[in-house]
């Protein structure tokens, strides 16, 4: 390097130290002969932050339409670099032979720079030249130039003139050269492995942090001002109201229980609700949201499991939910903290307390001492197969399982959500709730995910961007939307049940709109995998998300997938049961400690996807066959797409078990179920013996079918004349 371009690098390097406050995390004094280090681009200064913070000397690969701009071809005179365009096969080969020559090179697989703060399209052109050269991969993440007004971020935006930025340096690994029959094979195997390695990286340059750390980083870089939750009362509320909230709220239901006392909350989606978990996080209690929904036997024995003593509730809400006598009995056990006695209990010096102090000052407002691994919050179970679970789930596993989210759909503040599912629902706190908190994406809470005419008409009226919904609830507001109703919508994700194809059809056709499907478990805080723009494939669930293993354990009887166990930092701290009040539970299975056993039998293909093939407990043995009671669900789905339809099974002398389709749709028979069955490749085994109509099917407050419910129906009865429910 000549005398110029050092005293103009130091010049610079000083300079930007200074201004930026650059720290760098990770060990980046890595030199081997052949080193490829790959970087997220988040603004012109990337490869200057990259000159100043690396030991190495490298090459810059930069774009041709950088390189025309006169302001950076000043900039890049501090460095080596080289202009080439990214989907040019050529230029690919000038790479490879610097690689080969020893000189490190850095390269920025996405081309150009982000629009979105996420991260864009990986090219597969950088992926095969790792392959192709196995070079030693150094993957940095840079975070924070893009609030620089040197990034091509849209104006809503934060921009800041000297933030802090991280430059964090990952472990080094390789692409080994795909096993493909061709060329063009072997590259999309190459950039699919590349945007996964990209993706890990800007998941593991996660800060550590507990929920109310996460808030108040959002709000330093979004600022107070702005607007953040709006909900059922019409109120736009922002980032200055929320922590207001926040402190007001944890401080005066923390004064009524001890530090790290699990307090019941009984409320609905309200920005209050948010403020309340995140309010009694920072003060140190733990959040249980209680499942309004279910009935006071199942509220009880989650109050039991959790060792709750206290419940945090409104008078309103009671008495608008007609909870009355649900609370009556929970009060006999239990002592019921209002919402509107609390606020009434607010003293003057409170209020000069949390003005003049905690929200001037507000990470010192708050007891210290606080860690990732500590209870965030506890969620309850469906209990759609027994009685629900507690499932402690820490700050680190809900915000990493934010991050997850994060780096493989680019939420943005330009977003805009639209969450009716309950925030005592895991898919609801994590995505609905906490999500757009931490991200400085707007949401709108609404109360009921049940009201089908209402919530299409709110997209509309909102502008919201993204929706949220389990296949039910989207098949319901298909019925009822106008055509026009979800043109704003970037994302409709779809979780918490099986997506059926009907639902997936009628969607694209009418409103033109991909329905990205998911796959989750309360456990896991909810996510484990999700389809996404750049990775998707029909009929799966998407492939696992950054930071998770998985180990399929085979299953007598099934022949296709195995029992899914997973392991990552989203899985919960462990289980807490009634049978075993207040004691913690921590996760294991047959794979070992730390693993989660999912319940479900899932098949991966080569390239990663998930195929929920049914759950374990829903399984037949029927003549010595084991049958998928949810193939049996599709089955009628395919006969029929007019109504719903939900398996079970009863005992049976001559063949083991035998099959019962309940069934909304009247036209529906045997005959209709055999020839789909025959169409569609089923086994005759698998066609119900018996069909009961029912006016509506048993549901949870999920949404999801009670198959609790649904077996009582079925054990009750042997005969279709003693039907419980026509």
């Amino acid at each position: 390097m000549s005398l110029a371009k050092r005293v103009g690098l130091f010049t610079l390097r000083t300079l930007a130290r200074v201004l930026f406050r650059i720290e760098v995390r990770g060990n980046p004094r890595v030199f081997a002969h052949k080193l490829l280090i790959i970087a997220n681009h988040e603004s012109f200064l990337d490869g200057l932050l990259l000159a100043i913070s690396l030991p190495q000397r490298p090459l810059f690969v930069v774009h041709t339409g950088v390189s025309r701009s006169l302001f950076f071809r000043i900039l890049l005179k501090a460095v080596d670099f080289l202009a080439v365009d990214p989907t040019s096969p050529m230029a690919m080969k000038t790479v490879i032979r610097v690689i080969e020559s020893g000189r490190p090179v850095v390269i920025f697989p996405e081309g150009r720079i982000t629009t979105t703060g996420s991260l864009m399209k990986t090219y597969d052109g950088p992926a095969f030249v790792a392959a192709k050269t196995g070079a030693t991969i150094l993957p940095v993440r840079i975070d924070g130039a893009a609030r620089t007004y040197f990034s091509r971020l849209s104006g809503q935006h934060p921009r800041q003139l000297f933030p802090r930025i991280t430059i964090s340096v990952q472990p080094i690994t390789r692409i080994d050269m795909p096993d493909a029959p061709t060329a063009r094979e072997r590259r999309r195997i190459a950039g699919d492995a590349m945007r996964r390695l990209m993706q890990e990286m800007i998941f593991a340059s996660r800060p550590r942090q507990t929920l109310y750390e996460a808030l108040l980083t959002a709000v330093t870089i979004h600022g107070r001002s702005w607007p953040l939750v709006e909900d059922i009362k019409q109120i736009e509320y922002n980032y200055g109201d929320l922590l207001k909230m926040t402190l007001a709220l944890g401080r005066l239901v923390g004064r009524k229980c001890a530090e790290g006392e699990r307090v019941g909350v009984l409320l609905p989606n309200l920005a209050p609700t948010l403020g309340l978990i995140f309010g009694l996080s920072a003060f140190r209690r733990v959040p249980a949201l209680m499942n309004y929904t279910s009935g006071a036997e199942g509220m009880l024995a989650a109050c039991e499991a959790a060792t709750i003593k206290r419940i945090v509730t409104s008078r309103a809400f009671i008495e608008q939910g007609k909870l009355e006598d649900k609370i009556a009995v929970l009060a006999q056990r239990y002592q019921i903290l209002y919402l509107e006695d609390l606020r009434a209990q607010m003293t003057g010096w409170d209020k000069a307390w949390l003005m003049l102090w905690a929200l001037r000052f507000p990470s010192w407002a708050v007891p210290g001492g606080s860690d990732a691994e500590d209870p965030a919050v506890v969620l309850f179970t469906s209990g759609s197969e027994g009685k629900p679970k507690g499932v402690v789930l820490s700050h680190r596993a809900l915000l990493a399982n934010i991050q997850q989210a994060r780096a493989v759909v680019d939420f943005s503040c330009e977003d805009k959500l639209l969450s009716a599912l309950p925030l005592f629902h895991s898919f609801g706190l994590t995505v609905g709730g906490l999500l757009p908190a931490i991200s400085g994406a707007k949401v709108f809470l609404y109360t009921s995910p049940l009201h089908y005419r209402v919530i299409p008409e709110l997209v509309y009226d909102r502008n919201c961007t993204i929706l949220l919904g389990t296949s039910t609830f989207l098949s319901n507001y298909a019925k009822h939307a106008h055509p026009y109703d979800f043109y704003r919508l970037r994302y409709v994700i779809a979780g918490a049940e099986k997506l059926t194809s009907t639902v997936r059809t009628n969607w694209f056709e009418k409103f033109g709109i991909r329905i990205l499907e998911g796959y989750g478990a309360t456990e896991c805080a909810p996510v484990l995998a999700v389809n996404t723009r750049m990775a998707y494939r029909t009929g799966s669930v998407g492939q696992l998300l950054p930071g998770m293993q998985a180990r399929l354990v085979p299953v007598p009887g099934v022949d296709v997938g195995g029992a899914l166990h997973v392991t990552g930092p989203n899985v919960m701290s462990g289980y807490l049961r009634s049978e075993n009040p207040g004691v913690l539970e921590a996760p294991s299975s047959e794979v070992g400690p730390g693993w989660y056993s999912t319940g479900d039998i899932v098949d991966i293909d080569a390239d990663g996807y998930l195929y929920i093939v049914g759950r374990i407990k829903r399984f037949a043995k029927i003549a010595g066959e084991m049958i998928s009671l949810e193939s049996v669900e599709r089955l009628a789905t395919q006969a029929s797409d007019k109504g719903t339809h939900a398996a079970t099974s009863l005992p049976d002398a001559q063949r083991g078990e035998t099959i019962l389709l309940y069934t909304t749709d009247k036209t529906l028979s045997r005959e209709a179920l055999q020839a789909a069955a025959r169409s569609g490749g089923w086994p005759e085994i698998a066609v119900p013996r018996k069909l009961v109509l029912v006016e509506a099917l048993p549901a949870l407050g999920s949404g999801k079918t009670d198959y609790v419910t649904l077996k009582q129906w079925a054990e009750s009865t042997q005969s279709e004349t003693q039907n419980p429910a026509v």
